[in-house]
């Protein structure tokens, strides 16, 4: 197991969550994809808003992959990197 792996399971264990249903690398990416064409502040902000909609019934993957896409294309005049998604 990784530290990654532990923290997940101790923080799931915490609130009586599933780590299997987890989705650790779509989650890693979409913060990567936040913090560098957004803003970094956005990264956590953007995590918990995938964690909104997944807990409104969202799919997890897809979800994370739309908010990336969104981050990816962020424009240059609003702060973003401006590469397409």
């Amino acid at each position: 197991m990784t530290r990654m792996d532990d923290w997940v399971a101790a923080a799931c264990a915490e609130l009586d969550l599933d780590p299997t249903g987890v989705p650790v690398p779509e989650v890693l990416d979409l913060a990567r994809d936040v913090a560098h064409n957004v803003l970094r502040p956005g990264a956590p902000v953007t995590a918990y808003l995938l964690g909104l909609a997944v807990g409104r019934g969202a799919d997890p993957a897809a979800t994370a992959a739309r908010l990336g896409g969104l981050a990816r294309s962020w424009p240059v005049e609003l702060g973003g990197a401006g590469t397409a998604g």
